[in-house]
């Protein structure tokens, strides 16, 4: 794993985006087509704007999956991933995307996981654009995280960190109004990507991050599972990375 941190969240996301864009232009130049996985949620506004700003890529040829969404919320609703991808990044590219994946939620979930999955295991994904949360979670695989499912997609229970933090954040206006269940792509998923670029902005990643980095490789921080991705870079601000004994901070 790259660590990197960066003196604003501004000039952390131009870092992740000229990162993951550059990917995105390799993956171009020997290839067809480019697969990526895409992220939401506050950490991702920065890295989200400067990627759609990002030169030389044929987003034509680029298609792209969202890595969770809620269950019992449609997409109208301002908490929605959908339509958070749709206004933050798929409208604002400076050409249309070649397809956008998104998740389901009107019918059946597991049988929106099969079929996501049917689709995503017909390619290899070039590049994760992904975050950590409060608690240490990737995607919403929530701690204790399964390591070792079969599955690229399954539908979690989201425990009260989680939700906690997405009514902190603003999505929502109680705990309650928080969907206790999602569907989240799965850590293996995850970890099959080529390239990931996490971006964690932040004090209050600051304890997620630091058991992602000196604590051990364990379920109950999801994140400390990027350690064992070959090529894997973390982008942190100086809030973010305030605990970390490696960076001084």
């Amino acid at each position: 794993m790259n660590v990197t941190v960066h003196d604003s969240v501004d000039r952390l996301g131009a870092a992740a985006a000229h990162l993951g864009g550059e990917a995105i232009r390799q993956a171009l130049s020997r290839q067809d087509r480019a697969t990526i996985i895409v992220a939401t949620g506050a950490s991702q506004f920065a890295t989200l704007e400067h990627l759609t700003c990002v030169p030389g890529i044929d987003w034509g040829r680029v298609d792209a999956y969202h890595l969770d969404e809620y269950l019992g919320i449609d997409e109208r609703h301002p908490a929605s991933f959908r339509r958070f991808l749709w206004e933050r990044f798929v409208d604002r590219l400076p050409s249309p995307i070649g397809s956008f994946e998104a998740i389901g939620t009107d019918d059946d979930p597991m049988e929106e996981c099969r079929r996501l999955e049917r689709k995503l295991r017909q390619t290899i994904v070039d590049v994760a654009f992904i975050g950590i949360g409060e608690n240490g979670h990737l995607a919403f695989n929530d701690p204790p995280a399964d390591f070792s499912t079969p599955a690229a997609y399954h539908v979690v229970t989201l425990d009260e960190a989680c939700r906690r933090q997405q009514s902190g954040e603003g999505w929502f206006a109680t705990l309650d109004d928080v969907p206790v269940s999602a569907i989240s792509m799965t850590i293996p998923e995850i970890l099959r990507a080529r390239r990931i670029v996490c971006s964690v902005p932040d004090r209050r990643k600051a304890e997620a991050v630091r058991d992602a980095i000196e604590g051990p490789i364990d379920p109950n921080c999801p994140a400390s599972v990027l350690r064992t991705h070959a090529a894997t870079d973390l982008l942190l601000d100086p809030p973010a990375a305030s605990l970390l004994q490696t960076t001084g901070g």
